[in-house]
């Protein structure tokens, strides 16, 4: 892992994998899923995952994900149930209350918070089978009051209609609703347009590959999405007391993700970097997902000697990463300084993987530097606000003529008038 002075490295971190091949293959299959629903969900799934299926094999039934329990081991059971557990308290915290104020005057003013009626979460197959994803994305709508939550994910390939057995278990701890066996572009599309089998949702969540993410961003406007994920990140922020060893275990926990994924180390302390440095190659011997971990350190990794804690802490803010450790002396101290980040981990004993699987916050973050904007995936994103406005004849007349200035400042004649109606009725 290299060490390198902060100008030497990449800040403004930018990933922008699709080309336009994958545009038009995107665009093509969410246009056939939409002309054609059904039919061109099963002729895509056949192609791509090599699963022949009928229309009335899509949906997994009831009995397929009690089934899937006599699969699942007795410690993944466990761990499941106490992580959902854990997930499910944190964010039923994040809960919102519908709100009215009556004023004196009669005027009635307040905000109705109500749940998204149907909700389609996307889960990857394959290779990528993560039951942690399946609880983040699920138990947030669950306890937002979501009545239908819709899971897709990819049957396996091969010509099965299987599913991994921990994805089922999870969803069904989580409270999934309803279950498809359809993957890719083809999924995104039938949740946003609807099918002969799949009816329509109005919002879409969850990780995919790069037709997933392409197809999300055809389709938003006809649906809600969360957002448009990119590869993995952590930031670690160190000083000269903290163990290195535990640093660079943290750092590669992301590399291994993918080979664009970013591990980065701000530190004032030379020593500290070298005893990382070294930490990382000897680590990196012993990963079984080496060869991606060592290629997103080559690629995207650095560990960057600062001038002291507070320009770490100002290079942190501008990378915006993802995931961010503070294994500083007194983290507390340094928090009120944080602008930019997913998700904040205090402490050596604070691993990321302790929030990516079990503390209860959701894994779900803002990546490639939208940690500036966007904030993690939880409650509120399964929540829809109206406002209420009720005017009593006073109030009305009271305002009146400052409602009518505004509308004709701004050309609207008719807005205008349709105060000025009531006013002449007053006066009749």
């Amino acid at each position: 892992m290299r060490i390198l002075r902060p100008d030497e490295f990449q800040l403004d971190r930018r990933i922008d994998t699709e080309n336009e091949e994958q545009q038009a293959a995107a665009r093509t299959i969410v246009e056939r899923v939409r002309a054609e629903g059904d039919k061109a969900v099963l002729e895509f799934t056949a192609a791509f995952d090599k699963a022949e299926l009928t229309a009335d094999r899509l949906r997994v039934t009831a009995e397929e994900l009690q089934e899937a329990y006599a699969s699942v081991d007795e410690p993944f059971l466990d761990a499941i149930r106490s992580a959902a557990a854990n997930i499910r308290a944190y964010h039923e915290k994040q809960l919102k209350q519908s709100w009215i104020d009556v004023q004196p005057n009669g005027t009635t003013l307040g905000q109705i918070v109500r749940p998204l009626s149907r909700v389609g979460v996307y889960v990857p197959g394959g290779k990528a089978a993560y039951p942690s994803s399946v609880l983040m994305n699920i138990i947030p709508a669950s306890v937002a009051g979501v009545k239908e939550i819709v899971m897709v994910t990819p049957p396996a390939t091969g010509g099965t209609e299987g599913i991994d057995p921990y994805i089922l278990v999870a969803a069904a701890e989580a409270g999934v609703s309803e279950v498809y066996r359809v993957g890719g572009a083809q999924a995104i599309a039938a949740l946003a347009y609807g099918t002969e089998t799949i009816p329509r949702v109005d919002k879409i969540v969850g990780p995919g590959n790069i037709y997933v993410a392409l197809a999300k961003r055809l389709v938003y406007g006809v649906v809600d999405i969360d957002s448009i994920a990119g590869p993995s990140e952590i930031v670690v922020v160190a000083d000269e007391g903290a163990n290195a060893a535990f640093i660079a275990a943290d750092l590669l926990s992301q590399a291994e993700h993918d080979e664009m994924a970013s591990a980065v180390l701000l530190t004032p302390s030379r020593a500290l970097a070298e005893a990382v440095q070294a930490e990382v190659e000897r680590q990196l011997d012993a990963l079984p997902r080496r060869a991606i971990a060592a290629e997103s350190v080559r690629r995207h990794g650095a560990i960057l000697l600062t001038a002291s804690l507070e320009e770490a802490i100002a290079i942190s803010n501008r990378l915006a990463p993802e995931h961010l450790e503070l294994m500083v002396a007194d983290p507390l101290a340094w928090l009120g300084r944080i602008e930019n980040a997913g998700a904040i981990f205090l402490g050596p004993y604070s691993a990321e993987s302790v929030g990516d699987y079990y503390a209860g916050p959701n894994h779900v973050l803002p990546t490639n530097g939208t940690a500036r904007f966007f904030s993690p995936l939880g409650v509120d994103t399964f929540l829809k606000r109206s406002s209420l406005i009720a005017y009593s004849r006073e109030a009305l007349l009271e305002g009146a003529e400052r409602i009518m200035t505004l509308a004709r400042r701004e050309g609207l004649e008719g807005h205008a008038r349709a105060i000025q109606v009531r006013l002449d009725a007053e006066r009749r």
